[in-house]
């Protein structure tokens, strides 16, 4: 299954429980899409989120980031690993 890191705009001022919600969100919905949100990481003082997940596509993350309220354009996925 493909991996993919995609980045969230608009999280400034936003504090851990807003990012577990936010990720929550996503859990709640995954496994319509085959995707699985693996973890998300917060810089609040730039609004910049970041998530690890699987899934089929591209498109796939972009559809249950959208559906979960925190769309994002920015979705790269990682074919190389170490």
């Amino acid at each position: 299954m493909p991996t993919f890191i995609d980045v969230h705009e608009g999280f400034v001022g936003v504090d851990k429980a807003g990012l577990q919600a936010a990720h929550d969100a996503d859990l709640a919905i995954e496994a319509e899409e085959g995707v699985h949100f693996e973890k998300a990481w917060l810089d609040p003082v730039s609004g910049k989120a970041f998530c690890l997940s699987t899934g089929p596509s591209k498109e796939a993350i972009q559809r249950v980031h959208e559906r979960a309220g925190h769309g994002t354009l920015e979705v790269y996925e990682v074919p190389v690993e170490v």
